[in-house]
């Protein structure tokens, strides 16, 4: 029978979160958090400037893009 008390909880939390490689439930959680940082970041970009991620980043100088 396993009892839950707080330091148990804390080492599950702090497993968890650690930084360990490799395909695991730890790297996708990472995985996961990133991912939102980048969505969110590109959002606030193009709130901000009125512009497209890669035109802010200088990637796609102009906002039309040719046909071929």
């Amino acid at each position: 029978m396993q009892t839950n008390n707080p330091q148990s909880e804390a080492a599950e939390v702090m497993m968890r979160n650690s930084w360990i490689t490799g395909f695991t439930p730890q790297a996708e959680l990472w995985n996961g958090r990133l991912a939102m940082l980048g969505f969110v970041s590109a959002i606030a970009i193009e709130l901000f400037t009125h512009h497209g991620v890669l035109r802010f980043w200088g990637i796609l100088s102009s906002g039309v893009v040719p046909v071929v």
